[in-house]
C-alpha cells in the first residue's frame, strides 16, 4: 500500500494558488486542485469548504502576500521614497501573481472580516507613506485610490499585453510613479495656499 500524501490546507491553497498562476483563477476547481495533489476531490472537503471556502482563501492568502510586499518595501519609508518603493513591490507582485492579482483587487463584502483586516492593513501602509505630504483624511483617500488606480491601469495593460511598442516599459512605469508623485506636491502646494 502506498504511503498516505502529506496534505493540509496551506498545500491545497498552495496547489490552487499554482494553478491560477498559471492558468487564471477562474480555472481552478476542486477536480484540476485534487488531480494536482493526486487526491479525490472528496479529500479537500477536509481542508476547504468547497470550491466557494477554496475561492476565498485564495483572496485571503494573495492579500496577505500583497499586504507584506507592501509592507515591506515601506519600511523606512515615506513620502516620494517610499511611494515609489510600493509601486515596484505592486507591479511585481501582479507579475508574480497574474491570476491572484485580479481577484486581490475587489473590496470584500462586510461579513469576510479577515479580507477587510488585510485591506485595512494595506491602507495602512499607504497612509503612512503619504503622510509627510499632509493631506487631510478625505485627500488622503482620494490619493490613495489615484495611486490604485494608476498601478492597476498600468499592471494591467503590461500583463494583457497591450505593450507591444520596442520602447522599456521599465522607464514608462517608472516616469509613470514619478508624474504621479508630482501630482501629489501639486496638491500639496494647492492645499498649502488654500490654508
Amino acid at each position: 500500500m502506498p504511503p498516505r500524501k502529506s496534505i493540509d490546507a496551506q498545500k491545497v491553497v498552495q496547489t490552487a494558488v499554482a494553478l491560477a498562476d498559471a492558468n487564471g483563477f477562474e480555472a481552478v476547481t476542486l477536480a484540476s486542485v485534487a488531480e494536482a495533489l493526486g487526491i479525490r476531490i472528496p479529500s479537500l472537503y477536509n481542508h476547504v469548504a468547497g470550491l466557494p471556502g477554496l475561492r476565498y482563501e485564495m483572496r485571503l492568502w494573495g492579500l496577505r502576500l500583497l499586504a507584506e510586499h507592501i509592507r515591506r518595501a515601506a519600511v523606512g519609508k515615506s513620502g516620494d521614497e517610499g511611494v515609489g518603493s510600493v509601486a515596484s513591490a505592486y507591479r511585481a507582485f501582479a507579475h508574480a501573481h497574474p491570476g491572484i492579482y485580479a481577484v486581490t483587487l475587489r473590496a470584500p463584502d462586510p461579513d469576510e472580516h479577515d479580507l477587510i483586516a488585510v485591506g485595512q492593513e494595506i491602507i495602512d501602509v499607504l497612509f503612512a507613506i503619504l503622510r509627510p505630504y499632509g493631506f487631510d483624511d478625505e485627500d488622503m483617500l482620494h490619493a490613495i485610490r489615484a495611486f490604485r488606480s494608476v498601478l492597476h491601469g498600468f499592471v494591467d495593460l503590461e500583463t494583457s499585453g497591450a505593450f507591444k511598442m520596442a520602447l522599456d516599459l521599465d522607464e514608462s512605469f517608472r516616469r509613470l510613479v514619478e508624474g504621479f508623485i508630482g501630482g501629489l506636491h501639486a496638491r500639496q502646494q494647492a492645499a498649502a495656499v488654500t490654508r
